[in-house]
Formats: C-alpha cells, sequence, structure tokens
C-alpha cells in the first residue's frame, strides 16, 4: 500500500472522467492518502469557484469527491515548508509529501512534474511526482 498525496487539480480533472477519475478511484480505494488542513481548505474554496464552470451532475460528482477524500484521509500537520516549485502554491504539497513520507504525489500540474528526482532527494522526498496516467501504469 503506497502513501499517496493529490493534487486538487487531479480532483477537479476527475469531474470529466478518465484517467483523472480512475487515478483518484484506485487511489482512495487502494492506498493510503493524505491531506493538510491548507489543501482540505483548498478543495473546499475550489467547489464555489466551479459552480459556473461544471454541470450540476458534475458540481455533485466534484463535491462527492472532495468530502470522500476529506473523510477518508489521512490528515497530516505541516511544519516543513519547502521551496522547490517555480510555483510557490505548490510547495505545501511538498511540503505534505515530506511530513507524510509520502511515495507518490499524484498531479497534472507541469510546474511539479519538471521537479526532478535529484531536487526531491536533495530535500529529503522520496516521492516520485507522477500524472494521473503515469499512477496507473506504474502503481498497482
Amino acid at each position: 500500500m503506497a502513501r499517496i498525496v493529490i493534487d486538487a487539480n487531479v480532483i477537479i480533472s476527475a469531474a470529466f472522467g478518465g484517467k483523472p477519475l480512475e487515478a483518484v478511484v484506485r487511489a482512495m480505494e487502494h492506498h493510503e492518502v493524505y491531506l493538510s488542513e491548507s489543501i482540505e481548505r483548498e478543495l473546499r474554496g475550489v467547489i464555489s469557484g466551479l459552480s459556473k464552470k461544471l454541470s450540476k451532475d458534475q458540481m455533485v460528482f466534484v463535491e462527492e469527491k472532495i468530502q470522500q477524500l476529506i473523510s477518508h484521509g489521512r490528515r497530516v500537520s505541516v511544519s516543513t515548508h519547502l521551496a522547490l516549485s517555480r510555483d510557490a502554491k505548490d510547495d505545501h504539497y511538498l511540503s505534505l509529501c515530506k511530513e507524510a513520507r509520502a511515495d507518490v504525489l499524484i498531479s497534472g500540474d507541469k510546474d511539479l512534474l519538471s521537479i526532478s528526482e535529484e531536487g526531491l532527494e536533495k530535500n529529503g522526498l522520496s516521492c516520485r511526482i507522477v500524472t494521473p496516467g503515469e499512477f496507473l501504469e506504474n502503481v498497482p
């Protein structure tokens, strides 16, 4: 069982089906998924910002998945602050990965995906950053 952190953009993309949906479902059903208070707030805030962009059915789906993640995810208090991403808003995911000793961060964010394994290791991270498709192909 892997320790997983899921980027909010993947949760939102799951509303449209495809690999993001498959990755979120697999992660939640077969692995330990971690989140922090900050990421929980981000996920709750996303709902209000999406109401004009998604259909009613998609909104219901996103709300359900976010609630499932919040209910079943393991909460971790994040005291570490890493500054590795080109986008500082993404650094909290990396800090959470370090605190949770995550194996995998699932993201579609190019800023996160561009971070080298060497850069992660230098900062005490042993996780891989993968797309939903890579997660499905490489993590049982």
